[in-house]
């Protein structure tokens, strides 16, 4: 049983499911229209209301979770965290709410997550589609073919915005719906080649936004579910000649989400106007779907990450040898360390394969160009946090240790740090890793003992040990070397 919590922009909500044939059987659901990014000022920080609402609904989603034999629960937090300045500051009190850690996803993680959703709910069909979400921060638009994403892009247009500058106090005008999707199509116009007609057959809507609207046409005359812009045309002039959202008595839709679907209506014209769309077909699939598709991967060691890793060297055109020879000895040293947390050991691999992406831009400093391409690239798969944790091992291979700061108070993470350096100075020396010739472990100090033939064999290794001691004692740790018969 799988668990997904996407803190949106404009709601918080969850999905506990079920794996069950070619499946996930979703048993139960909750929502919480929080409005989290009608709560940024206009500084961008979130406010305290605003958080207090997002603490006290984060509090209830725990309380459901209790209840269900959960065997692995994700929480992704979408477009408003990733842009509101003062993240920093209440990510821990909603974490502390919950009592799980949160994901802050990039936009194209969004809409990967999105995809891998509504491919899992089309059946495995192999047909070449187009995917919108249109969000209450940001539009994802995703070109695949069957599992295969081809293209992905995040828009920062969403309906919490759009509704809020173009309907001001609620009111609906031809002026303010002409100004709105003229927005839109002018922010997509330079993207918009590539997600043309000829690239897919058919089209599909995933957000509740688009599922809204498909409602609201179909149970108020305008037609069949399917969406054509004929249909949202007709909408948009009903809502036009109502004149405020107030006034709007949409069947199907409830009064606290008709403004998030105004705004989503102008938002969805341009799109198709821009993109050529005759008919989108609404889903009941999306980025909850996508987040427990993705647990189950997982779960059958599956992980797009490590596919996403390999890619990104060969984007790089690092050298795949020496990265699989360290990445395998680094993991090795690390296991000998004995790390309280088993995760740790996938991200020492994962850091290890792509310490040297950086000499792509230069073999001077490298490790730092490095650091920056993995806490900055688009790496499919990766939270914002994994990445800035993968830079900073990436960071730490060789140099000065006190670049590091804080982190060092992590026991893990100075045990990923000594399995990557050691790991990196062997292969540079092109020594074997045997543990027949030495042993490491670790708790108040950092014990390395080795046979005393073998660093007679191994002059460099021995060199740069006396310069490793020396680099670990500028930040207070003791890194202790003795050799034995």
């Amino acid at each position: 049983m799988f668990a997904a919590v996407d803190l949106g922009s404009n709601s918080f909500r969850l999905h506990i499911g079920k794996y069950e044939g070619n499946l996930i059987r979703v048993v139960k659901s909750a929502r919480d229209p929080i409005r989290l990014a009608a709560g940024l000022d206009p500084s961008g920080n979130l406010t305290s209301e605003a958080i207090e609402r997002a603490v006290r609904c984060l509090r209830n989603f725990k309380t459901v979770l209790a209840g269900y034999p959960i065997d692995a629960v994700r929480v992704v937090a979408t477009n408003t965290v990733r842009i509101a300045k003062n993240a920093a500051d209440f990510l821990p009190a909603f974490e502390a709410a919950i009592g799980l850690p949160i994901e802050v996803i990039s936009g194209e993680e969004e809409g990967r997550l999105i995809y891998l959703g509504v491919a899992n709910a089309l059946l495995g069909s192999s047909e070449r589609r187009l995917v919108i979400d249109i969000g209450g921060g940001s539009t994802e638009i995703i070109l695949g073919n069957g599992h295969e994403i081809t293209k992905v892009e995040s828009f920062p247009i969403g309906t919490v915005k759009h509704s809020q500058q173009f309907f001001p106090q609620g009111r609906i005008t031809a002026e303010g719906f002409d100004a709105a999707v003229l927005t839109v199509r002018s922010l997509l116009e330079d993207a918009v080649p590539a997600y043309q007609p000829e690239f897919w057959r058919n089209a599909y809507g995933s957000s509740g936004t688009v599922r809204a609207i498909s409602d609201a046409l179909y149970k108020n005359g305008f037609g069949d579910p399917e969406v054509s812009l004929d249909k949202l045309l007709q909408l948009r002039d009903y809502c036009i000649r109502k004149q405020q959202i107030e006034h709007l008595d949409l069947i199907g839709i409830k009064p606290e989400r008709v403004a998030m679907v105004i705004g989503g209506l102008a938002i969805l014209i341009g799109l198709f106007q821009e993109l050529n769309i005759d008919v989108l077909k609404p889903i009941e699939a999306g980025l909850r779907m996508g987040v427990m598709w993705d647990l189950y991967l997982r779960s059958t060691k599956r992980d797009r990450r490590e596919n996403a890793v390999r890619d990104f060297l060969l984007v790089f055109r690092a050298d795949q040898v020496r990265a699989n020879l360290v990445a395998d000895m680094a993991r090795a040293i690390f296991i000998q360390l004995k790390p309280n947390n088993a995760q740790w050991e996938h991200y020492v691999y994962w850091s290890s394969l792509l310490h040297e992406v950086g000499m792509l831009i230069s073999h001077t400093a490298y490790h730092k160009h490095g650091s920056y391409l993995v806490e900055y690239g688009d790496i499919p798969g990766f939270t914002t946090r994994e990445q800035k944790l993968m830079s900073r091992l990436v960071l730490s291979q060789k140099g000065n240790l006190r670049k590091l700061g804080d982190v060092l108070g992590d026991p893990d993470f100075v045990k990923a740090v000594v399995a990557l350096r050691l790991a990196v100075n062997l292969m540079h020396a092109r020594v074997e890793l045997d543990f027949k010739d030495f042993s490491l472990r670790m708790k108040n100090k950092i014990e390395l003992e080795i046979k005393a033939d073998w660093i007679a064999l191994h002059p460099t290794v021995n060199f740069w040990l006396r310069k490793e001691v020396e680099s670990w004692r500028e930040v207070g740790i003791d890194f202790v070397v003795r050799s034995r018969n």
